[in-house]
Formats: structure tokens, C-alpha cells, sequence
């Protein structure tokens, strides 16, 4: 790896080298862009793998209102009705100056399975993947036995843990926040979330416990086992496609001290190469409550994102596509990780089958179609050796970096041919760019007015054609110039 990857990653240069970073910012004067516009940009954009908060606690203490508050809109969704099930887990948050994500586990709340046992659940697939957490206890009823419980599997877990003594509305129940020094966590955070009273308090104490970047970074063992997760709605076949890629290979197993499911990571020989499948197990075996199961599956594969660096999303094409196909594959591409798609019980397909499952994929998986694709069989092995060039393609993609120079260069060609319309008698233009990040590949484009959605798209699609990036997501962000001599905000 060359020393100059992460040369000023803390000046906002992102992944660009010195040299590099000098001549861009040169451009960037020239053409009547702010020094610390055009910093931030880089910094935005070139920031690697976001730290990772998860909010937990027993029903109804105000989970999902808290989450709304940190991530600044009302995005969770919050309703009187337990067991709302939602599509996404994971938000992006800032506070004072640092971004993380934020996990919340407030969308499946139904005693079904024991109220213990649901909270649990849910706080272990959280936890999985954080690196700090926000224990949230209703101050007005004090620590229950499912709160009790929940710090239990906290203290095993040996995560930083803040404590959030939530609906502390005056200085009348702050006394009620006091009583739960007993839980031993520390100091409890008076907050309401409702009305954001106490929060930034509250989120002062995260940032002082969570860390700048997450501790695993990609990539840093020399040699180390990369890591893919294998996820797709239940009952696909991951289990039947994991056994049969391990087969008698199996390197180890490594068991979670205290918990009731399968295996979290799998080490796994395939093509010659040593694998690590993180959270390979899919949905716990307990949870068949359709409802819950939903819910808990998107918690699962969120977390199973988290630690990986390749999704494989598997799909079974004896059925139509689903829209929890669909939205599996986006939580992927949302994540920013590399992406294969795997289609299982290919050998079971007759030619009709055939011909409306290629309609399908052209329909509902259009966006992708840079992911690369496998047609396997799980339950008799065949083209699973294909699984791994498939992989390696997805991962050099999702690693690949262009030069600034060169990039511009195919820019200038570009806009050079295909200008952007004219809209309200003017003509937005890029100016120039740079690729601030990888893993995924990271674009920031400075231009002279607002480029539509549709002529970004037009960019990415001939990003792809000129420099590869098969099987990875790529992000693109646009700074429009401010018009020289306006005052600033």
C-alpha cells in the first residue's frame, strides 16, 4: 500500500497525496472556489468507514423519538402501534463536527416471544455490529428487570455503553434520572427526546467514548481473510450454500461466549483462498413470527453489512423477485459495500422460468447491473467455484482509484461532448473533480450550477464504462460554485 493512501486523511484531503492535494487545490482557486468549501468537500467525501452507535432498551422508553432527534429529521418512524416494521435500520448522524451512523432498534416491540427475550435479541444483533451504545431507560418508571437484563448482556459484550435516562421533561424528575446510578453504568444523561431537552449532553458523552474510526479497519491485516457477507431473505438457501462451500474445509468456528445462535463468523477455504463469512446464519431459528421475523432479519443483515467488506445477496429464482429482494440488494448498495449477486436453484429452472426471471432481474434489479452475477445451485454445488472470481471482481472495483489528472481529463472529453441541458436559459458545467475516497469509490465534481439527477446518472454510467468499478456502488456528490462577491452564510 502506498504511504501517500492516507497522507492528511485529518486535513481533509481524503485519498489524496500531497502533490496531488497542492495541484487540486490550485484548480479549484482558479476557478473561484472557497479554500474551506472545497476541504470540507474532500472531507465528506473521503472519510472512511463510519464509527458505529447502536440505540437499545426495553419497549416504549422512546428508542425510535431518540434516534429522530440525533439524526436530525423524523426518519424512524415512530407510532403508538408496536411491531411497526420498517425497511431501513441505519441513519447517518452528525454532532459537532463528527459523523457516525446510528443503528436503531425500535421497529419490532410485540411480546411474542417473552418481553426478555425480544429485547435481547434485538440488542444483540445491534450490539454486533456497534462500537458504542445508548442504553435508553424510561426515567419515570426507573430500571425494570428488562433493563437489568439488557446490562447484563452489555457488560459481556465490553462495549462503551451510555447511559440515556429518557422523558425527563423538568428539573422535577431529574431526581428519577438519579435512581439509575444503580444500574452501574455510570452517569445517567437526563434527556427527553421528545422535546430535545439534555441530548447534547448526551451525544457529547458518545463522542467521548466512541471511536474516531472504527477499530477494524478494512484491510489492515497483511493477508487477512476479507470478509463477505452472505445475506437474502430467509429460507433462501445462505445455510445450504454455506455448508457446501465449506463442505469438509471448514477452518474454524468461532462461538459468541453467551449467546443462543448459530455461528457469527465462518472461516471458509474456497478457491484456494481462505474466506471469513460474517453472520452467515441468517435469522435466529426462535423467531418464525412473520412480522418480527421481517424486522429482525433487517437488523441481522444491517449488522452483517457493518462487518463486511462484500455483500453476496443471494436470491431464489424458483420464486418472482420480491421487493425484500429488492431491498436487501439496497441495503447493500446503501452500506457502500462491494456487491455480487447470487442466483440459487438455477438447476431447478425450466425455459419459461428462465425466460420471466431474466424479465424480472431487467425490471427490478436494473440498478445493479454492474453487480457481478452467479448462477448457482446450493443444494448440489454447482458454479459455486464461480462465487469467487465473482468476488475479487467486486472487490477490485470497489478499490479502484483514478488520478486526479486523469479523471479530469475524461471529464473535459466528456462535458466536451455531452453538455449538460440548457435549463432556465443557462448551462450548468463541470469544472473539475477528484475521486476523494475508495471503498466504495468516492466522486466530488465542482461545477458552475445544479446538475439534474439524470446527467449525474449519464456520469456514473460512463464513469464505469472508462475506468471498470464492476461490482461496486459508486458515490457522487456536486458542489455548485457560490457566486463571487455574495456574502456568505
Amino acid at each position: 500500500m502506498n504511504e501517500q493512501t492516507h497522507v492528511g486523511d485529518e486535513h481533509g484531503h481524503g485519498e489524496l497525496g500531497d502533490a496531488e492535494y497542492a495541484e487540486f487545490m490550485e484548480l479549484a482557486a482558479q476557478e473561484g472556489f472557497e479554500a474551506e468549501d472545497v476541504e470540507g468537500a474532500l472531507g465528506e467525501a473521503g472519510h472512511g468507514p463510519l464509527p458505529v452507535l447502536a440505540v437499545v432498551g426495553r419497549p416504549n422508553v422512546g428508542k425510535s423519538t431518540l434516534v429522530n432527534r440525533i439524526i436530525g429529521r423524523r426518519e424512524a418512524v415512530v407510532e403508538d402501534r408496536p411491531g411497526v416494521t420498517r425497511d431501513r435500520v441505519t441513519y447517518e448522524a452528525e454532532w459537532a463536527g463528527r459523523r457516525f451512523k446510528v443503528v436503531d432498534t425500535g421497529g419490532w416491540e410485540q411480546d411474542v416471544l417473552g418481553i426478555d427475550a425480544s429485547v435481547a435479541a434485538q440488542a444483540e444483533f445491534a450490539i454486533e455490529a456497534a462500537d458504542a451504545v445508548v442504553l435508553v431507560v424510561d426515567a419515570t418508571v426507573g430500571a425494570t428487570d428488562t433493563d437489568e437484563a439488557v446490562v447484563k448482556l452489555l457488560r459481556r459484550t465490553g462495549k462503551p455503553v451510555v447511559l440515556c435516562a429518557n422523558k425527563v421533561d423538568g428539573p422535577s424528575t431529574e431526581a428519577d434520572a438519579a435512581m439509575l446510578w444503580s444500574l452501574g453504568l455510570g452517569e445517567p444523561y437526563p434527556v427527553s427526546a421528545l422535546h430535545g431537552r439534555g441530548t447534547g449532553d448526551l451525544l457529547d458523552a458518545v463522542l467521548k467514548v466512541m471511536p474516531e474510526a472504527p477499530p477494524q479497519t478494512f484491510g489492515t491485516a497483511i493477508g487477512g481473510p476479507r470478509r463477505v457477507a452472505l445475506i437474502g431473505r430467509p429460507n433462501v438457501g445462505k445455510s445450504s450454500l454455506l455448508n457446501k462451500i465449506a463442505g469438509e474445509d471448514r477452518v474454524v468456528v468461532n462461538e459468541m461466549a453467551g449467546t443462543t445462535r448459530d455461528p457469527v463468523d465462518e472461516l471458509v477455504e474456497l478457491g484456494g483462498k481462505t474466506w471469513k463469512f460474517v453472520d452467515t446464519a441468517g435469522i435466529r431459528r426462535r423467531v418464525h413470527l412473520t412480522e418480527g421475523a421481517d424486522y429482525y432479519a433487517s437488523l441481522r443483515t444491517a449488522a452483517a453489512l457493518e462487518k463486511a467488506e462484500v455483500a453476496v445477496v443471494l436470491i431464489d429464482v424458483s420464486e418472482p423477485i420480491s421487493v425484500q429482494d429488492t431491498r436487501i440488494v439496497s441495503m447493500a448498495v446503501d452500506a457502500g459495500r462491494a456487491l455480487v449477486i447470487a442466483y440459487n436453484k438455477w438447476d431447478t429452472l425450466d425455459e419459461e422460468r428462465r425466460y420471466y426471471l431474466e424479465r424480472e432481474i431487467e425490471t427490478d434489479l436494473g440498478q445493479v447491473r454492474w453487480a457481478p452475477r452467479v448462477n448457482v445451485s446450493a443444494r448440489t454445488g454447482r458454479h459455486v467455484e464461480k462465487l469467487v472470481p465473482a468476488i475479487e471482481t467486486a472487490l477490485a472495483g470497489w478499490e479502484t482509484r483514478v488520478p486526479t489528472a486523469r479523471l479530469n481529463a475524461f471529464l473535459g472529453e466528456l462535458v466536451a461532448a455531452h453538455p449538460h441541458p440548457i435549463r432556465g436559459g443557462k448551462q450548468p458545467r463541470i469544472l473539475f473533480g477528484t475521486q476523494a475516497g475508495t471503498r466504495p469509490p468516492r466522486f466530488v465534481l465542482f461545477a458552475s450550477g445544479f446538475l439534474e439527477a439524470g446527467y449525474r446518472r449519464f456520469i456514473e454510467r460512463r464513469l464505469r464504462e472508462e475506468f471498470g468499478f464492476e461490482g461496486t456502488p459508486i458515490h457522487i456528490s456536486v458542489r455548485v460554485r457560490e457566486k463571487r462577491g455574495r456574502n456568505k452564510k
